[in-house]
């Protein structure tokens, strides 16, 4: 389980260069899977400092974080652990998770909540580091300075959660793959390794050191159990026989004589 103090120093590593790489980087992105998806409430979970969905157009957002956040937030603030979320079942139209699962001590608990709360057709974005990335595999070399700030054994593969989210009943619309250049602590050495984006997209797609997914809560239709009428079996259709009702023979009447 991740600490506060390991979540104060995700926060803070995003304002370093390469963190505002890393920011930039998911904030363009997940505008982008943003944008047409409407309904009347959003929640972002986890990270409510920087706002992820300021190109959303839903009306009602809010943020949630389970610690007193370190900056001012955008919107109102719901204290709360991601694995016990204080809304109604599918009361939400639209959920953010930026690192939210990797920072979680159950993610698969996370996303049975985000199930939940979702209403069906309702989405959700989730962004992550990729442990089979450059990145990831740098800071398991012993010797070696680790760059990010969350422990490579806590990044979850894009295959697990995608495998999750199909459990769960989530179609997967969209996923991107991005960070294919080393990280670096300079921000004109991160200018100069910037080419690597077109080629990594290109040539290893999947093996970028970040990640966002965007999947939509399935409808399960209903089936109606009954008699199926277009197998039934119909009438042979007889032909009319015409009746002809006999006719009475009238006899005549005999006269009596006196």
């Amino acid at each position: 389980m991740i600490e506060h103090e390991e979540l104060a120093d995700l926060n803070q590593w995003l304002w370093s260069e390469s963190g505002r790489y890393v920011r930039s980087w998911e904030q363009r992105y997940i505008s982008r899977l943003l944008r047409q998806v409407f309904g009347y409430h959003a929640v972002q979970i986890g990270l409510p400092e920087w706002d992820f969905m300021r190109h959303n157009r839903i009306l009602h957002k809010w943020s949630s974080t389970q610690h007193e956040p370190c900056q001012p937030t955008t919107y109102a603030m719901v204290m709360c652990a991601a694995e016990h979320l204080p809304f109604a079942n599918e009361s939400l139209d639209l959920l953010v998770l930026p690192h939210t699962l990797e920072t979680s001590s159950d993610p698969h608990q996370v996303l049975r909540e985000v199930e939940r709360v979702l209403v069906p057709e309702g989405s959700v974005v989730i962004s992550g580091f990729n442990p089979w990335s450059i990145w990831s595999l740098a800071d398991r070399l012993p010797g070696l300075e680790q760059h990010l700030p969350i422990q490579p054994s806590l990044h979850l593969s894009p295959w697990r959660v995608a495998d999750w989210l199909e459990l769960l009943s989530f179609e997967m619309t969209d996923q991107v793959f991005g960070g294919y250049g080393p990280l670096c602590g300079q921000r004109k050495w991160i200018r100069r390794w910037y080419f690597m984006e077109k080629w990594g997209a290109r040539m290893w797609p999947v093996l970028g050191g970040l990640y966002v997914f965007k999947a939509k809560k399935r409808v399960n239709q209903i089936t109606m159990v009954g008699l199926d009428w277009s197998k039934a079996r119909h009438g042979i259709m007889r032909p009319n026989v015409a009746v002809t009702k006999p006719q009475m023979n009238q006899s005549k009447s005999t006269q009596l004589k006196p």
